[in-house]
């Protein structure tokens, strides 16, 4: 029997309608959250994001400042528009659209940002909230994973999560959230890796799997037991059809792993559309706290 389709499409735009009556709260209030997204250069996929996350600005009626700078830039500079950021109040919500060029220091960048401005939840600051359980930011792919365990009807308490992938931007934030002793954790987290040993032994004692290697088709359907909920992060482009679209792959082998799985991330629309939703949701969050 396949698995039952997670469709991260249909939980986002469900999130959506919470995000967007929290908005008009907070008009009411006389408050417009406020994003400022930052994009330094011309990189493609980057592009996309950041057009991405104007569009859903718009829909929920937050006001969105997208700020185009050329690769060329300084981190001087770059540090300079930060700290004005930081300092107006019609903005919530800061994100640096990551890889910046090489001659930016990625940690320097983070690290200026205001913690209270840190939607991403890449901030250090925010890394300790999540890690000790106190009040801050989560950081959006993870955050959504969660999110989609739950509001699918898996959640993780007192299951076995495998996290296959150990990045600072979904393997280990993942397992600092689902450990956590709060409603929607509460799960017993091992986090593999490329250089984890008997990789499949691991694999097939989770009741939950989150792949995020980027590795194409990594987990086969052999690595995993029956009845396993997947959920797969990875985006890899193995190519393009002939009108030039991307094909894209997951970290699964998802025809094959779904006939084991009761339940499964396909990919696109999975735990994409939940990123830039939970964004959504940092961005009012951080606007709720100034009132």
């Amino acid at each position: 029997m396949a698995g039952k389709i997670i469709s991260g499409k249909e939980i986002a735009e469900s999130i959506r309608g919470e995000i967007k009556t929290k908005v008009d709260e907070l008009k009411g209030k006389g408050i417009t959250p406020g994003l400022a997204v930052v994009l330094v250069g011309e990189d493609p996929a980057s592009q996309v994001y950041v057009r991405a996350k104007g569009k859903a600005c718009d829909k929920l009626g937050i006001y969105s400042d997208t700020i185009k700078l050329p690769a060329e830039t300084s981190e001087e500079e770059l540090l300079k528009l930060i700290e004005k950021l930081n300092a107006d109040e019609k903005i919530h919500g800061i994100l640096v659209q990551l890889p910046l060029p090489k001659h930016i220091d990625e940690d320097k960048v983070l690290m200026a940002i205001n913690p209270d401005k840190d939607v991403d939840g890449f901030h250090p600051v925010n890394v300790g909230r999540m890690l000790v359980g106190a009040e801050g930011f989560l950081p959006c792919t993870p955050h959504g994973v969660q999110e989609l365990l739950i509001r699918s009807g898996n959640d993780p308490e007192g299951k076995h999560v495998v996290g296959v992938g150990r990045s600072n931007i979904v393997g280990k934030p993942v397992a600092g959230i689902l450990m956590q002793k709060k409603p929607g954790a509460n799960a017993t987290v091992t986090i593999a890796h490329s250089r984890t040993k008997n990789l499949t032994e691991l694999t097939k004692t989770a009741d939950i799997i989150v792949a995020a290697i980027g590795k194409p088709e990594f987990i086969k359907a052999d690595m995993v037991k029956e009845g396993v909920v997947v959920i797969d992060v990875g985006v890899n482009q193995v190519g393009t059809t002939p009108e030039g679209k991307r094909i894209l792959k997951g970290d699964v082998d998802f025809e094959a792993v779904k006939e084991k799985a009761s339940a499964i991330t396909p990919v696109p629309g999975g735990v994409g559309p939940m990123t830039i939703t939970m964004l959504m949701r940092n961005t009012v969050k951080a606007a709720q706290r100034t009132l």
